[in-house]
């Protein structure tokens, strides 16, 4: 399905929501720096963790909000409130103010803005595009906001340091500016219907909305296959984090300094730091690259074995890692890394929207997004345990993870073609 096709709210999205990308990823890379600079390491890091946390509550709440109040007044209210809490963190590293706690509430009403809105964005893909499309549509998504991962830290690195006021200004009007469009030049896409049904529902109080909340999650997390899901997702977790856990500090620890390539009469070495900064370009040049490509490639497979074997290939390119010092070998593993990565990326997404019922559908993306959120409150465990068992052992506990998650959505599948059956 073409570009061209599409719903135009969706057209309207993937290029407003590029800018959007942009611009967080001109400042998130380097908030860990500047809250350890402000409040020290131990207190920063502890205060990510409590961000995260309200990230989590707001990712589900934002869930129900789609299904209750529409995909449309979400979106627009989730960017309108982003601004409004950029502008503020802005505000609280101007000329007339520096507040590091002002700051950081700022931001982590930022995260929770951001939490709100995807669901109701992924719930929209689903609604308005047929299912054999929607791997595509969501691979191409996917794709804008990996070319955004590589092009803002480029100008953040320059601009949040020396310009951090002008920088979050801008961020502010940018996400305010897309509140705007959306609400000028996108449509409800929650069908008639179901919004007639929650409207015509009674809920007495903020108590029983909560309630009703909880419950309808609760509903959810007792789909047997959508668990499963959550809960390979999570072990898998394990392994994609490590791109900004161990695997730099391995790098950092095994290159000192290194010549890969001798050209013409001149070596070109590099360090544990500059590896690092290719291996990551080259991740992200690859997905912004073959994304579609690959994903379009994969809707021909099975789907249950093209999950399967990319949790092996994860696994694998754990093992790769640490079998050698050498800078060439890495490249190998993070192209098998890479390539595990792309083979369900727009699969994954898919596979949520075959499962939600259309009235669920913003709760289920929701829930389906904890796989990272939990995961990525998980993983830094990874790297006390390069203390305890050596950057060997480690790397061979988190392949095990991936594989462990590779047999996981073996059962998950064996469950959902199971129900399949039966549903016909």
């Amino acid at each position: 399905m073409k570009i061209r096709d599409w719903n135009r709210s969706l057209k309207v999205r993937l290029v407003g929501e590029f800018f959007m990308n942009t611009s967080f990823w001109m400042v998130f890379p380097f908030l860990a720096i500047y809250f350890a600079e402000e409040f020290g390491k131990g207190t920063a890091g502890l205060l990510l963790i409590v961000s995260q946390m309200f990230a989590v509550a707001a990712n589900l709440l934002g869930g129900y909000c789609a299904d209750r109040f529409g995909r449309k007044r979400m979106l627009v209210s989730a960017a309108t409130a982003q601004g409004f809490a950029f502008g503020l963190f802005a505000f609280a590293n101007s000329p007339w103010l520096s507040s590091p706690e002002l700051s950081f509430m700022a931001f982590t009403l930022a995260s929770m803005c951001g939490s709100l809105y995807w669901p109701a964005s992924q719930a929209m893909i689903a609604d308005v595009i047929p299912e054999k499309h929607r791997s595509d549509v969501f691979a191409i998504f996917y794709t804008t906001l990996n070319i955004a991962v590589v092009i803002g830290p480029l100008f953040g690195a320059i601009l949040f340091f020396s310009y951090r006021f002008e920088l979050l200004l801008g961020v502010a009007i940018i996400s305010m500016l897309l509140g705007l469009v959306l609400r000028l030049f996108t449509d409800e896409t929650l069908p008639a219907e179901v919004l007639g049904k929650w409207q015509a529902g009674t809920v007495t109080g903020w108590r029983g909305a909560v309630f009703k909340q909880l419950k309808e999650y609760g509903i959810i997390f007792k789909d047997r296959v959508f668990l499963l899901f959550v809960i390979a997702g999570v072990l898998g977790a394990q392994t994609f984090m490590q791109l900004d856990l161990v695997i730099p500090i391995y790098l950092k620890e095994t290159i000192d300094s290194q010549v890969i390539l001798d050209l013409l009469g001149r070596e070109w070495s590099v360090t544990g730091e500059t590896s690092f900064g290719i291996l990551l370009a080259q991740n992200g040049l690859t997905v912004a690259l073959l994304t579609v490509v690959i994903t379009r490639w994969m809707t021909k497979f099975p789907e249950k074995w093209v999950f399967f074997f990319s949790a092996l290939l994860f696994g694998l390119s754990m093992a790769i890692f640490p079998m050698s010092s050498w800078f060439w070998m890495f490249v190998v593993a993070m192209a098998v890394f890479t390539f595990a990565e792309l083979m369900i990326v727009g699969l994954q997404q898919s596979f949520v929207s075959k499962l939600a019922p259309e009235n669920m559908r913003g709760q289920y993306f929701a829930s389906a997004s904890l796989r990272y959120t939990i995961g990525r409150m998980i993983a830094p465990i990874s790297i006390p345990m390069t203390a305890w068992f050596g950057f060997g052992w480690t790397f061979i506990i988190l392949g095990t993870f991936a594989v462990l998650s590779g047999f996981v959505y073996l059962l998950m599948f064996h469950l959902y073609e199971k129900r399949v059956a039966n549903s016909i």
